[in-house]
């Protein structure tokens, strides 16, 4: 919508006095422009039914004729029913009205009125939420009616009258934003012709196609947008190059006791050109728990330190960090660099010499928690920094870490994968690496979702895995009793479990111990000392116990598809079965659409997909780091085929020299330089 709408008050829309306008000010319009961008969420469709099709208890519309005079009965204080009977061939019917008592002298023996409702086949009887008379309003506007979110006294009827007003005003007014060229080549309809059909479409195929067009501009916009800034911002960052020792790393992947997959050989190739190029590497490694993204990382580190710089790795939890630093020493068993972890639960004296060793060189990678951004961890030479589970950390956080060195190479990791649509949304100025594939030998977690009442048969397949030898992880959203919530609490069910299996060692983790206790717990139960595990989800995140072959969550409805998916990837580890049984009575359909979506698939990219279809964008990320703007028509579960198309057109216009010269592009242009300079608000 061009800013000329913009500026342009609703106050100067027929019909919209000032009450009207407040109104409309609370729902977020108070210019033309934002009114004809208030798009419907979806439409009536008005079209008569043929009455020997109705169907019981569906909402149907009828174009009927009134058969006897209306009769009025009146309850309580303001509430009446009004009921009538209409002919419509060759159906008698009775319609009723709830407290619409301005009907009764309307209803006229021998007028054609059309119904809309729900229908009552036993009874012939049609509840009425809508009443049309054809002669009133013209029958050319009763097949399909846009349905608009509302607040406070605005009613549909109203909004539909107020956007019709204002595009017979000013629809003409509405100017272009996609190029000729780009309209052209993908056969939308002109943002004059979409904003019209959106709102008074002629029939469904034609909604349709206005909705299309009008969400690939908003998406090509914000692509558009994203990849300028991308673009801008690498060629601000002068970065390292560093020298890769490709024939080191090739006797290094040799060494290891088992094959790269080929998601991780693409993922390091991609790693190791961009630590090449003289720009920062700013890239996103995603795979499924248990994929192998620590090797490529491991691998990545050893690039950097054989090219003359440190690594460093920042992960989100002490436990975490000390079992990367033990694959890191595995990985990289042979070839003298030195690794030191660096925690807050060090003593102070090896804490100082960690850090001066540190300073002039001498540890090649380090391998921490918070811990690496205080202000006196200083780097000799740092050119690889590469963080675990980015999404614990803040952006302040992660920032902190680049600017210990000169611009160093930054890798991500995550073992949450994210849906395809949201990779190119949220993260288009990141390069996204990708394993998909697990490594050989693992076999699928077989997953069950059971009532609270097969607690004991539970607790038996417990005692029978770990009679097998195996151990047991049981997991519970809490970690003491809680007035509000009626879940399992870690330290009663610890109790409860002692008590149960008093030939077992059972074990209690939570993150409310010191890490001293949470580093004896862990190391006790990584030994076998410990066969059952109770914890709240402090282990969610990269404990790796091979002989644990069952995972047990308690109240698993509490708990999001992609955190439910994480704590099951504790278990299939090693060469044995493993299983997950989620204890659940959810109390409504998302509850139980999870825990089905848990026991038909263990794809966690699959997972990923669903989460953000029940959860949606906002959720998936959290609001205050996802980077998802409130698009007003994209839906990035329904349209990722737009988003991709979008997302290549912005790339492919971006790198065009027609971009940056020819007249017909020069709107775009000056929408982007705007952007960047701050002089208005952004594109979406």
């Amino acid at each position: 919508m061009t800013m000329e709408l913009h500026s342009v008050p609703v106050r100067k829309i027929a019909g919209v006095g000032v009450k009207k306008a407040g109104e409309l000010l609370a729902m977020g319009v108070s210019n033309v422009g934002q009114l004809l961008e208030y798009y419907p969420f979806r439409y009536e469709d008005y079209t008569p039914q043929d009455p020997a099709h109705l169907e019981d208890g569906m909402r149907h519309a009828i174009l009927g004729t009134v058969y006897s005079e209306p009769s009025m009965y009146r309850y309580g204080a303001g509430r009446a029913r009004l009921s009538c009977r209409l002919v419509a061939n060759p159906l008698l019917f009775t319609a009723v009205w709830f407290n619409q008592t301005y009907l009764q002298e309307q209803l006229r023996v021998g007028r054609k009125v059309l119904l809309v409702g729900k229908w009552e086949a036993s009874r012939r009887l049609l509840t009425v939420t809508e009443t049309v008379f054809p002669d009133a309003q013209g029958a050319s506007e009763l097949k399909l009616q846009p349905v608009y979110p509302l607040s406070g006294n605005i009613t549909q009827r109203w909004l539909r009258k107020t956007i019709r007003q204002a595009l017979e005003q000013y629809g003409d007014q509405v100017k272009e934003v996609l190029p000729e060229p780009l309209r052209a080549q993908n056969r939308f309809l002109s943002r004059k012709q979409s904003v019209h059909a959106i709102h008074l479409p002629e029939g469904e195929q034609e909604s349709q196609k206005a909705r299309e067009s009008l969400v690939y501009e908003e998406l090509f916009l914000f692509q558009l947008k994203l990849q300028s800034f991308r673009s801008l911002s690498r060629k601000q960052q002068d970065g390292l190059s560093q020298t890769i020792a490709t024939e080191e790393i090739r006797k290094l992947i040799g060494r290891l006791p088992y094959r790269l997959t080929e998601g991780q050989r693409e993922s390091l190739k991609q790693i190791l050109r961009d630590m090449r190029d003289p720009s920062c590497m700013n890239r996103l490694l995603q795979g499924d728990v248990g994929s192998g993204k620590t090797v490529v990382a491991g691998i990545s580190l050893f690039a950097t330190v054989r090219a003359g710089f440190q690594g460093a790795l920042m992960a989100p939890t002490e436990l975490l960090a000390e079992q990367h630093q033990r694959s890191l020493e595995t990985i990289l068993e042979d070839s003298s660099i030195r690794i030191e972890l660096l925690t807050g639960s060090l003593t102070d004296r090896k804490r100082k010499d960690v850090l001066s060793s540190l300073q002039v060189g001498e540890i090649d990678i380090v391998v921490g928690t918070h811990a690496l951004i205080q202000d006196d961890v200083y780097f000799h030479k740092l050119g690889l920094v590469v963080i675990d589970e980015q999404h614990r950390f803040g952006v302040r956080q992660r920032a902190q870490l680049r600017n210990k060195g000169m611009n160093p190479d930054i890798l991500t990791m995550t073992a949450t994968p994210i849906p395809r649509t949201l990779a190119i949304t949220a993260f288009g100025d990141i390069d996204i690496s990708t394993i998909r594939e697990l490594p050989a030998g693992r076999k699928p977690i077989k997953t069950y979702a059971v009532k609270h009442d097969m607690l004991e048969r539970v607790l038996k397949f417990i005692h029978k895995e770990t009679r097998a030898g195996r151990q047991a992880y049981v997991i519970c959203p809490l970690i003491e009793e809680s007035q509000k919530l009626d879940v399992q609490n870690a330290e009663q069910l610890y109790r409860d479990l002692a008590g149960k299996f008093p030939d077992l060692n059972v074990g209690l983790l939570h993150g409310r111990m010191d890490a001293e206790d949470k580093h004896r717990v862990m190391s006790d139960f990584a030994a076998n000392r410990l066969q059952v595990l109770v914890s709240t989800t402090v282990i969610e995140v990269g404990v790796d116990v091979p002989n644990a072959t069952l995972m047990v969550v308690y109240d698993a409805d509490r708990f999001g598809l992609s955190q439910m998916h994480q704590l099951r990837g504790r278990v299939g580890r090693g060469p044995h079965q493993s299983f997950c049984i989620l204890i659940a009575d959810p109390k409504n359909a998302v509850g139980e659409e999870r825990l089905k979506a848990m026991t038909v698939t263990n794809d966690g990219f699959e997972i990923a997909n669903l989460d953000l279809a029940i959860r949606g964008p906002g959720e998936f990320f959290g609001a205050k780091q996802s980077g998802i703007p409130p698009f007003r028509l994209a839906d990035l579960t329904r349209d990722y085929r737009l988003l991709e198309q979008a997302r290549d057109d912005a790339a492919k216009l971006l790198a065009s020299p027609e971009f940056w010269t020819e007249a017909v592009y020069l709107p775009l242009r000056e929408l982007l330089r705007q952007d960047q300079s701050g002089e208005r608000e952004p594109l979406n």
